[in-house]
């Protein structure tokens, strides 16, 4: 994923990787390296700017492309490289940015056709190779001005029998106003938001909608029965479950329900998003599912620079740790996620010192972190509710936990994987946030 707009310098050292003899060119050098790390999202119908998949097509961006790599700004990686293993870190290497380097301060020539690597192959601009894609039932209609709140529609019958999905991706139709987009697993005989039907209106019940939903029920939890299954925001790529002879469980009765959030930029719209789902060959052997920590009691202080709030996730069971996506609104300043083993061990996992709301990046472990039963995961988070932040919607407002951008969030989505004889209630001991696993 990559956006091109930056500036800085170069260790010269780096340089000396590229012989200077030899001439680096469009074609034989550099489109190998876009094709690993800028075309998933530098292309028609994604979040880069400009598509970077022909010479004629990336010839006029050549300097700022430079300015970009050399600054080690793109392709967009936050988290610190002392902590973790990642499978999906898309960083350049220091021969890959000598290489981009060399070949623009050279003439940024085309080279050879016979050089050119065979284009990278997107089915119908799917990531993934769905094989049942669900849409909105009609496009949304989005404001010009004012605040939108969450909206529900449910795009799916009931599924007749259990279904193993192997990857999920959605693909929002109007990436300038959608700010989040999350498919959500409702189990048979769920109450969680009953209003979003197959075919009915979108149902938006606004921020107190789980309190009045509780409400309502007389304090029954069950009413909160959904899982999250796959979700977008900006920086987020399609998200595979086929890991380590797991996959995604829709269990029989189930339905899909959307929930769509909308951000206004004073021009009308519409939005009619896509889910896509592949299916895996057959019933899984073990269970990918989705928890989630999260500290819903926030107060940040009027102008506070260093506000702090933690959270903490206690599992009943082993897990294999899959990915982590730590997640603020415009305020967020840094994130760190440490665990803590039975045995009183601690070590980070996660470290993101410069946190990014543009680029919300899911953090894949380069081989799935077995965490036995016990396992503490602490989440921290501290914002810049200052005005030295020049994102800061209001810093004189005392801010609390809330759906809109200039309300904050401290919440880190997560995916596992347990064994298929596991209960999926008994996964989280402690901590959490509620309903994350109640699906199944």
């Amino acid at each position: 994923m990559t956006r091109w707009m930056m500036a800085g310098a170069v260790a010269i050292g780096m340089l000396c990787s590229v012989p200077a003899s030899a001439e680096v060119t469009f074609n034989k050098d550099v489109l190998p390296i876009l094709q690993r790390k800028c075309q998933v999202c530098h292309r028609p119908g994604e979040i880069g700017p400009m598509p970077l998949q022909t010479f004629q097509g990336t010839r006029p961006w050549a300097r700022a492309i430079k300015a970009a790599v050399v600054s080690k700004t793109m392709p967009p990686w936050f988290a610190d490289p002392r902590y973790g293993h990642f499978a999906n870190d898309k960083r350049l290497t220091d021969d890959e940015i000598a290489t981009i380097t060399s070949w623009v301060d050279s003439g940024a020539s085309q080279g050879d056709e016979k050089d050119k690597p065979a284009p990278v192959v997107f089915r119908d601009d799917w990531n993934i190779r769905p094989d049942l894609v669900f849409q909105l039932p009609k496009p949304l209609k989005i404001p010009a001005t004012g605040t939108v709140e969450y909206t529900y529609v449910a795009v799916s019958a009931p599924f007749k029998e259990d279904t193993w999905v192997a990857a999920g991706e959605i693909r929002p139709g109007n990436r300038a106003r959608v700010h989040h987009v999350i498919a959500m697993i409702r189990p048979k005989g769920s109450k969680w938001m009953m209003q979003a039907q197959l075919g009915a209106e979108p149902w938006a019940p606004g921020p107190t909608r789980h309190g009045d939903m509780l409400s309502a029920s007389g304090g029954d939890t069950s009413v909160l029965a959904s899982e999250f299954f796959v979700g977008y925001v900006p920086g987020m790529e399609a998200q595979r479950f086929d890991i380590d002879r797991s996959a995604r469980l829709i269990p029989a009765g189930a339905d899909l329900v959307i929930e769509v959030h909308y951000t206004t930029n004073g021009v009308e719209g519409e939005d009619q998003t896509k889910v896509g789902l592949e299916l895996a060959p057959g019933p899984a052997e073990r269970l990918f599912m989705s928890v989630a920590a999260a500290q819903p009691n926030l107060y940040i202080a009027p102008g506070d620079a260093n506000a702090e709030a933690t959270a903490i996730l206690k599992f009943g069971q082993s897990v294999d740790l899959v990915y982590m996506q730590p997640h603020m609104h415009l305020r967020g300043k840094d994130a760190i996620i440490e665990v803590k083993y039975p045995d009183g061990k601690r070590e980070t996992l996660l470290s993101v010192p410069r946190y990014d709301f543009n680029w919300q990046i899911v953090y894949y472990q380069r081989t799935p972190l077995r965490l036995p039963k016990g396992t503490e995961l602490h989440l921290t988070g501290h914002w810049d509710n200052s005005r030295a932040n020049k994102w800061n919607p209001d810093p004189i407002a005392a801010v609390r936990w809330g759906d809109q951008s200039w309300q904050e969030m401290l919440s880190a989505p997560m995916g596992v994987i347990v064994d298929r004889t596991v209960d999926p209630k008994t996964v989280i001991e402690g901590g959490g946030f509620p309903g994350a696993a109640e699906a199944q």
